[in-house]
């Protein structure tokens, strides 16, 4: 297999060790990393989204990281758009394209095309919302399969979310999500892509989770917190959904302890990682699955 002429695609839960193996594997192939992680995009979350140090780096070149402000949103769409750009890049240039993050949600755009359905109004949105509250899961569901059947097999009933957002695309566009879903394409052939998930060991992820929580602090993830809170984002930001803002904000404002503070993190953490395991499951299956411990033998491929 001639691995330089592929687009190399790298994805693991959080703290599994992707950055470090993506420059090991840069040094081989004469690669440079692109960034694949929704959080390390912003510039002013540098601890507590564990954006690789500068002297990464210095070592392999980088992009997309600490590339936009938190003060403003930045979409899928935002990502792929300048993720293609740079994959175009790199390819003219002879180097080898390495995406790497654990934002699933980039990887299945950029392998299978974005869905390009139509912006929906808030208001429209909200009054969906209220017809879920109002009807109930259940009744809620079996509307649905009357405005469309295509969703039958697709959804399952306790999956509010998709549900919601199947209706009020239906009742939106007048088309099926699913027919949305069909007309969409990725700018690339399966072909193109070598992709690795980094399939960590329960108990060892767990660990390496509660550590870097506590190396976060230490790091300074309080005073980036305190300096995030200056530059007054707004609540919708996407930004906000960082992992210890929240928790930290809790903190400065004396209502938990620096021991619990750590302890919160490293759940919410925990739970962040098994809904990236999760969605591997149900969206990678064809990804070449890496045991940590069987890296370094893989790099030796090279």
């Amino acid at each position: 297999m001639d691995f330089k002429s592929k687009i190399f695609l790298i994805y693991g839960p959080t703290a599994s060790g992707k950055s470090k193996f993506a420059i090991e594997l840069a040094k081989k192939i004469n690669g440079e990393i692109i960034n694949a992680d929704s959080m390390q995009i912003y510039k002013e979350l540098k601890i507590l989204s564990a954006r690789p140090f500068q002297k990464d780096y210095q070592n392999i070149k980088h992009h997309l990281y600490g590339y936009q402000s938190v003060k403003k949103n930045f979409s899928t769409g935002d990502w792929l758009l300048l993720a293609n750009q740079k994959i175009l890049e790199l390819k003219k240039r002879k180097k080898v394209p390495i995406l790497v993050g654990g934002t699933g949600l980039y990887f299945k755009a950029l392998t299978e095309g974005l869905v390009n359905i139509p912006k929906i109004p808030k208001k429209f949105r909200e009054k969906v919302r209220a017809l879920h509250f109002k009807l109930g899961a259940k009744k809620f569901f079996s509307e649905l399969k009357k405005i469309d059947p295509l969703v039958v097999n697709q959804i399952n009933l306790s999956d509010t979310q998709r549900s919601i957002r199947a209706y009020e695309v239906k009742m939106f566009t007048k088309k099926s999500i699913y027919d949305w879903f069909k007309n969409t394409r990725s700018n690339y052939e399966k072909s193109d892509f070598y992709k690795i998930y980094i399939d960590f060991p329960r108990k060892e992820l767990l660990d390496r989770i509660n550590q870097r929580a506590k190396e976060m602090i230490k790091k300074g993830a309080i005073q980036e917190v305190k300096r995030f809170n200056i530059s007054k984002v707004a609540k919708d930001k996407s930004a906000n959904k960082a992992i210890g803002i929240s928790e930290i904000k809790e903190y400065l404002h004396k209502k938990i302890e620096i021991a619990e503070l750590i302890e919160k993190i490293s759940i919410k953490t925990r739970q962040y990682a098994k809904r990236q395991n999760t969605w591997a499951r149900g969206n990678m299956s064809d990804w070449n699955k890496i045991n940590p411990n069987a890296l370094k033998k893989f790099l030796k491929k090279f």
